[in-house]
């Protein structure tokens, strides 16, 4: 058996566009590269406008997931990634707390920064309940 994942990253954040339009960002293999430079990923679940999942390699080790859920006028984009710290041969290694600590604090922060960076984009100006321009 072995051992959980050193690293166990959930976060949240609603934009106010449907599902569809937030999975044609995740659905090109090139905005992943862009979002995660250092990982290697290859889908093992392609859910359509429900998002991806992924086994993770390179700097990490494990899985991560887009789930995308429809909520009121928008989508709550969930982000999960369940990794841990690898070597150059992608071997997983450990850290010691205080670096692990700055590796979680690093990846959380950078899932979300991905999370805003696409709600500004995508919503442009848009608030929740009001119609997205040109629709009544």
């Amino acid at each position: 058996m072995s051992a959980p994942p050193s690293l166990d990253i959930v976060d949240e954040t609603f934009l106010a566009v449907p599902p569809a339009t937030v999975a044609a960002v995740f659905a090109e293999p090139a905005s992943w590269r862009r979002y995660w430079p250092d990982l290697v990923l290859e889908v093992y679940t392609d859910r359509g406008d429900k998002g991806l999942r992924w086994t993770v390699t390179g700097a990490l080790v494990g899985t991560m997931e887009v789930w995308l859920e429809p909520v009121l006028d928008g989508t709550l984009l969930h982000y999960f990634l369940r990794a841990t710290p690898a070597d150059a041969a992608g071997t997983p290694r450990a850290l010691a707390p205080r670096e692990l600590r700055r590796e979680f604090d690093r990846r959380a922060r950078a899932a979300k920064a991905i999370a805003l960076g696409l709600k500004e984009i995508l919503e442009d100006g848009r608030e929740p309940g009001v119609p997205p321009r040109g629709e009544d």
